[in-house]
């Protein structure tokens, strides 16, 4: 299954690749690239690959000019805040799109009628698993960025137009905001849920 998943994330990439090579406007910034991102009412697995590949790119790629920054930029100090709080929200939303992924691919319950595709079960745990625990990896380092833009420079420092990812940043400082704890109960979750599948037999069923 995690080939499955791998595959289906490759053919994805493949395709908005190039969709993107036939347009006559080339794609470098960052703020480009997250402006490609975009929740849909019912998200499935394909539009969350969508989201985490125009993510990641948005994660790679350059910051455009302060002067087309996503908020108002009137120095070096705000220019420096804004780098930190955007590479913090931009991994906060991979966080999202990891947990909404897995969630399509999670067994919440082993249900004793499942018994009879228990293999499938087990396969379909462990790419649910892969994206939670690729979830964890965004959120530390989301909580990183948002470390440095708590720094003791920025103590007295705003940035009014980027209210929402400074609520952000407050919220990861204070611990209101912790999707560690979340990742962390679906995987034990999911552990005992495969454990439940593992324990099934010719005779559950």
């Amino acid at each position: 299954m995690k080939h499955r998943f791998a595959r289906l994330l490759s053919i994805g990439v493949f395709l908005i690749a190039l969709a993107q090579s036939a347009s006559p406007y080339v794609i470098k910034y960052k703020e480009e690239f997250y402006q490609l991102y975009h929740v849909h009412y019912n998200q499935y697995p394909d539009d969350a690959m969508e989201n985490i590949y125009w993510l990641e790119r948005a994660v790679e790629a350059d910051f455009c000019n302060p002067l087309y920054a996503l908020g108002k930029i009137k120095d070096k100090q705000d220019w420096e805040k804004y780098r930190y709080l955007f590479m913090m929200h931009l991994n906060l939303k991979l966080v999202e799109q990891h947990l909404r992924l897995g969630s399509k691919w999670d067994k919440q319950v082993a249900y004793f009628y499942n018994a009879p595709w228990k293999k499938q079960n087990l396969e379909s745990l462990e790419t649910a698993e892969t994206c939670y625990r690729a979830a964890d990896h965004y959120w530390r380092e989301a909580k990183l960025w948002a470390e440095k833009a708590n720094a003791r420079e920025f103590r007295f420092l705003f940035l009014l137009d980027l209210q929402a990812w400074e609520d952000e940043r407050e919220r990861i400082a204070t611990g209101e905001l912790n999707y560690g704890r979340t990742i962390e109960r679906e995987l034990l979750r999911l552990q005992k849920v495969r454990a439940d599948f593992l324990a099934m037999d010719e005779n559950t069923y």
